[in-house]
Formats: C-alpha cells, sequence, structure tokens
C-alpha cells in the first residue's frame, strides 16, 4: 500500500491476487481536480510540466513496448477556480488537457463556474468527449444532457477491447453552481447508470468505466448499488485527496488534486468468466521528476500572455477605494463593503464576514481604471467562499474575535455585509461588542443564519473557531464547500464583465446575464453607478487608452468599443493600437512600476497633508469628469456599519 509521505517511486495501491504475470489487456491512466499549471513549493509540488514526464513515460516507455496503448480518463473540475482562471475563464487550460491526450472526461461543478455557454465553448476546443448522464436540461430537448454533454461513449482500445463508459454526478453537486438554466432536471446517478450500462453492453462494451463527479460517499454508495458485475470501475472526482475501496466487487479510486498525483491502472479480464482484475499503481508529482520540456514551453507561453491580460482594463470606479491597512484592519472600508457585499448577492446569504487580511493592496485606488491586476493583487488568496449555516451566537462570538486585537492593524478585523455593530475597543477583548444586528435586527442567538465567507475562516483560522466546519470539529454547517466555492477574483471579474455595455463578453450566455442582473440591482440599494458617457469625443469608438495624472489622480479615459473579451485566449496580448488622445493630446502611458511609484507618492502626500485616518479622501467623480463610454462606473460607499461606542450610552442609533 501507499505510504503517507510523497514518493517518487510508484506505490502499489491493489494488486490482484492471482498476480498475472502476462501483460495487462488494458491500460488506464486517471486523474482529476487539476486547477494549477505551475508546481506549488510543498511535496508533491505537482505542475503539469512534471506530470506530463510520468504521463509520457506510461504512454511511450519501452516498459510498456508490447502492451496496449494508454487510455486517459479525467474526471472533472479544470477551468476553475485558480488566478490563472479569473484571468483566462477557463481558455488556459484545454491545451493542457488536450496536451496530456485525454481521451474522455466528467463535467464538474466548477467547469460551469463562468456559465455553460462558456463551458461549451471551452469543451468545443477539447480533442475528447465530456459526459454528463444524470443532469438534464429540458431546454435542449427531451433527456439531453446540461451543456449537451454525452452520456455515454465507447472507447476502442488498441487491441480492439471496447470500454463503456458513463459520466455521472451527485445531487450536491447542482448546489454549488450559481448559474444554472431554469428547470434543470437531477437523475438518481445509481438509477441512471441501470438504465444505460445494458445500452452499453449491447453496443459489445467488454468493461464498463464510470467516471464520476462525486463525493467519495456518494461513489461508494454507486458502486454499492451497481457493483457485481455492472460497473468495473468508478474513476471518480471532486475530493481533493488520493484514496481507493472495494465495495460490492467494483473498485472506487479518486487520483488527487492540481496535478500532484495521478493512477496508472492495468486490467487483466478473468479467466474464471466475467470480469476483471485491476492493478492499480499511485504516482506523486515530486520535485525530483523532471519536466518535460515542451511543457514547460506551454507553461511560460501561458503565464506570459496571462501577464500581459492582467494589464487589461476591466473596469471603472467613480469613487477611490480604500483598501489601505490602515483603513481596512481598523474600521469600515467601501471596498470591504463592496467586496462583502457581492459575496452575499452572489450566493444569497443572510449575511457576510471577510476577514480584512483578504484585501491586500495596502494602497488607494484612485477613481479610473481598474486593471485585471489591482484586482488579482488586492485579492490574490486561492481559497474560495464559502456559505455555512452558523448560529447568531457564533456570528457574535466571530465579530468579538475580528475586533478583539484592535488598534493592532491585524487581518482578523472584520469587513461585512448586511451586519452591523458597535464595538467598545476600551473593553476586555471578547468583550467589546455593545450590539449587532444582521437585516436591521438585532442578532438572535439561537437562530441559524446563512454566512458567506472565505474557506480560510471556515477552517479557523485567525481566531474565528466559533465558523469553524463540523468536518473540522466545528459546529458551522457548511452548504457550499471550499471544493465547490469560486474565488473572490473570480466573482469580481463576473462582476465587472457584467457591467460592460460594449464588447461585451460573447460567450457570457443567458444565465449568467439572469444571475448579475440580480446582483447589480441588490448592489445598487448600497452603492451608486455611473452610466456610461455618450456622446462628445469620449464615446468615439477606437479611442486609445489615456492615462494621466489629474487633480492628484490616475485619471484615464479608455477606448475599449470592441473589449478584447471576445477575442480567443491565444489572441490575448495583442498591442493596443495607437492613436492620439481623447482631447487631441499624445497618449501617455505608464508602467505599472511607474504606477506603483506614482501611488506611493500620493500615500506620502496624504500622510504628510494629515489624511493618513481620513475615511473620505476625496470626492466622488461627477458626470462632467466620467469619460468612460465602454462600462458603467461603480462608486462604492461607507454606509456606517461599523461604529465605534461607549459602554452605557445608546449603542446604536
Amino acid at each position: 500500500m501507499a505510504t503517507e509521505t510523497p514518493s517518487a517511486e510508484e506505490q502499489i495501491i491493489f494488486s490482484p491476487e492471482s498476480n498475472p504475470t502476462t501483460p495487462p489487456d488494458l491500460r488506464f491512466l486517471h486523474y482529476n481536480d487539476v486547477y494549477h499549471v505551475d508546481a506549488s513549493s510543498a511535496e508533491p509540488v505537482g505542475g503539469i510540466a512534471r506530470f506530463q514526464t510520468l504521463v509520457n513515460y506510461y504512454r511511450n516507455d519501452e516498459r510498456f513496448k508490447d502492451q496496449p496503448k494508454l487510455l486517459t480518463f479525467f474526471s472533472g473540475d479544470a477551468f476553475n477556480p485558480s488566478l490563472e482562471s479569473s484571468v483566462t475563464k477557463g481558455s488556459h487550460m484545454v491545451p493542457i488537457l488536450n496536451g496530456v491526450g485525454t481521451d474522455v472526461a466528467c463535467v464538474g461543478n466548477h467547469d460551469l463556474d463562468f456559465g455553460v455557454k462558456q463551458y461549451r465553448h471551452l469543451t468545443s476546443q477539447c480533442h475528447f468527449p465530456w459526459l454528463l448522464a444524470n443532469v438534464l436540461d429540458p431546454a435542449l430537448g427531451d433527456d439531453v444532457p446540461l451543456g449537451n454533454a454525452g452520456k455515454t461513449v465507447m472507447l476502442t482500445a488498441s487491441n480492439g477491447i471496447k470500454i463503456g463508459v458513463i459520466g455521472l454526478a451527485e445531487r450536491e453537486w447542482l448546489d454549488t453552481i450559481n448559474s444554472l438554466p431554469p428547470d434543470i432536471i437531477y437523475k438518481s446517478a445509481s438509477k441512471t447508470a441501470k438504465e444505460l450500462i445494458p445500452g452499453l453492453k449491447e453496443q459489445g462494451a467488454e468493461i464498463i468505466v464510470c467516471v464520476s463527479h462525486q463525493r467519495e460517499p456518494n461513489d461508494n454508495k454507486l458502486a454499492e448499488l451497481t457493483g457485481g458485475g455492472l460497473i468495473d470501475i468508478v474513476l471518480g472526482g471532486h475530493d481533493h485527496y488520493y484514496a481507493h475501496s472495494l465495495i460490492n466487487g467494483t473498485h472506487v479510486l479518486r487520483s488527487g488534486t492540481d496535478f500532484k498525483q495521478l493512477s496508472h491502472i492495468e486490467a487483466w479480464r478473468k479467466k474464471e468468466g466475467s470480469g476483471w482484475d485491476f492493478k492499480i499503481t499511485r504516482r506523486d508529482i515530486v520535485s525530483s521528476i523532471p519536466q518535460d520540456e515542451a511543457a514547460v514551453k506551454v507553461v511560460e507561453k501561458l503565464t506570459r500572455k496571462l501577464r500581459e491580460k492582467l494589464d487589461k482594463p476591466i473596469g471603472y470606479t467613480a469613487a477611490p477605494l480604500d483598501a489601505r491597512f490602515v483603513t481596512v484592519r481598523t474600521k469600515e472600508s467601501n471596498i470591504g463593503n463592496f467586496v462583502c457585499d457581492l459575496m452575499r448577492y452572489y450566493y444569497d446569504t443572510d449575511c457576510c464576514i471577510m476577514a480584512a487580511g483578504t484585501i491586500r493592496g495596502d494602497q488607494i485606488y484612485p477613481p479610473g481604471v481598474l486593471k485585471l491586476r489591482d484586482i488579482v493583487n488586492c485579492f490574490p488568496f486561492e481559497d474560495p467562499v464559502v456559505v455555512m449555516k452558523v448560529t447568531g451566537k457564533a456570528i457574535w462570538d466571530a465579530l468579538e474575535n475580528g475586533v478583539s486585537n484592535y488598534p493592532a492593524l491585524e487581518g482578523r478585523f472584520p469587513q461585512v455585509s448586511n451586519i452591523t455593530f458597535v464595538a467598545d475597543y476600551n473593553q476586555p477583548p471578547m468583550s467589546r461588542l455593545l450590539s449587532a444586528t444582521i437585516g436591521g435586527s438585532p442578532i438572535d442567538p439561537t437562530r441559524e443564519y446563512v454566512l458567506a465567507t472565505r474557506g480560510y475562516m471556515g477552517r479557523g483560522k485567525d481566531g474565528y473557531t466559533s465558523l469553524l466546519i463540523e468536518e473540522e470539529g466545528g459546529s458551522a454547517k457548511e452548504l457550499v464547500s471550499e471544493e465547490n466555492g469560486v474565488l473572490i477574483s473570480t466573482i469580481l471579474r463576473q462582476y465587472f464583465m457584467s457591467l460592460k455595455v460594449l464588447g461585451r463578453w460573447k460567450h457570457w450566455g443567458g444565465s449568467m446575464s439572469r444571475k448579475f442582473d440580480k446582483v447589480q440591482q441588490n448592489l445598487s440599494r448600497s452603492h451608486s453607478f455611473h452610466e456610461p458617457k455618450t456622446g462628445g469625443s469620449a464615446s468615439k469608438p477606437g479611442s486609445p487608452v489615456v492615462e494621466r495624472v489629474k487633480d492628484g489622480h490616475e485619471h484615464p479615459g479608455i477606448r475599449r468599443a470592441n473589449d478584447e473579451e471576445d477575442k480567443e485566449f491565444a489572441e490575448y496580448g495583442e498591442a493596443e493600437s495607437q492613436g492620439q488622445g481623447l482631447d487631441g493630446e499624445k497618449i501617455i502611458r505608464f508602467s505599472e512600476r511607474e504606477r506603483e511609484v506614482l501611488r506611493k507618492a500620493m500615500r506620502k502626500w496624504w500622510r504628510l497633508a494629515g489624511m493618513k485616518g481620513h475615511p473620505k479622501l476625496c470626492d466622488e467623480l461627477g458626470g462632467d469628469e466620467l469619460e468612460v463610454n465602454w462600462t458603467r462606473a461603480v462608486a462604492p460607499r461607507v454606509e456606517g456599519r461599523i461604529r465605534e461606542g461607549k459602554k452605557g450610552e445608546v449603542a446604536m442609533r
């Protein structure tokens, strides 16, 4: 059996008692839940370049010269979440999946994070089919799977053996996707298997493989109900760990996550009648494995294009966004309000708490263009938003923890949505809250509320032990887990995409429009918007990007009549057209380094001017000052959600 310590050696997970001495009749490779193309720092380091080295070994090494050619199975989740996908909307993973030589995939919940239309756009470029037999979309016709995925497929091995493959998902899978078409139909996984597999066998399938995207207990249940001759092996995904079990004669396998593990599977026909013997070998992708040179070049090309894409405008703010540590870690912030509101409306929860350490910009983003780099740098963490059901007492305790170390600039300080509270910082830690409300009503200690927060806090980090999920030993009930949540940077990008009025992303889709129309309406209750300027020079198509310093602030006007979101990822990074500024002046461009110097200079000026702690740094831009014609401009506000009071005084107005 495999050891817990990552190893470059083959680890035999399961070997048949018969111990076959002949070459196998079939060879499979399995992987699931991959997100990052680069290697990490901890073992197993993963990374597609080392992963590809092992794939090439099992496909081409002399050891397997006279054996059947490798068939590769992927069990879903590639297009999100990662910092890369927040930039590419999943496009960067298409050449990766194709390069691995994938033969068939199951649809994962995160493969739909950017909407069904984008999923179909991405999968149309894949060189293999995607399967999902038990989730149907009646809008596409009778008995048609979501996203026009396949239900089953027949693969033929190099020696002529036919492999019937079915793709299945769990019911909970649906609850993790926020942009599904209406009236989706879910069918029992085991019932669907019993309906479809006989047809595969009638077509000549000699072995049945299920690629699934569901938690291990549901895969085990599927094996219990379909074992004994219906499904020979379940190759699962969704869980981010390596595991194997043999249930009712059916093997259930999941092969880790993030290009850090893979499984090599050898199969022999049983001599005593029907059925198959399997030998399952685990490989960890450790740093001692050499990198495949071709894959290294692919990663370099992708990351270069990512860097170029990071400099593309994504949105426009008509108000300064105060992300300074001195603000977000001690008081209410307009960027904290805005992002917490967005998290809450994205998941339609009662409230939201976000540790201020989530906000890493430590600067004021002046009125004007927001680049994708700003979003990724300000919200760099890769733990997704989670949703949990917790008591009012747990929320009260979380807020007490958040203000417990004030005035220290600690990341635990809470930014909130649909919550107001008053704190007396002269009181002892964990006894500072004077009052707190959710939705305008005092927090009920016994009532259960639905809370959006970071996965980091759901693991009790930064002292948020009252939000610890049950799986970690706490009492919070997970509704959307880390494995199913979406990154804050991705939510922000989707939101700013929804505001664009020209050059709108062509793969947006109706379901995404419905969702973000509702999000926009809800956000407008607390934060103002400015419609794009029409008429005059600023609205002329083809006007180039203009960046200049005006009144002490970076003040961009911008071209964007046909936004580059409509282009394929391969075309990202094309040079912007050159031309005159909006007022006929020569274009002034700043490098990222120059922009950072300007921002630091502004911060120093504000400090010397005594504005360090001032909550309102400048007025919101007026209509005459807005030169943007390609999007609605946002103007996040401070509302008085977090107040300071004194014990014994009236706490809440």
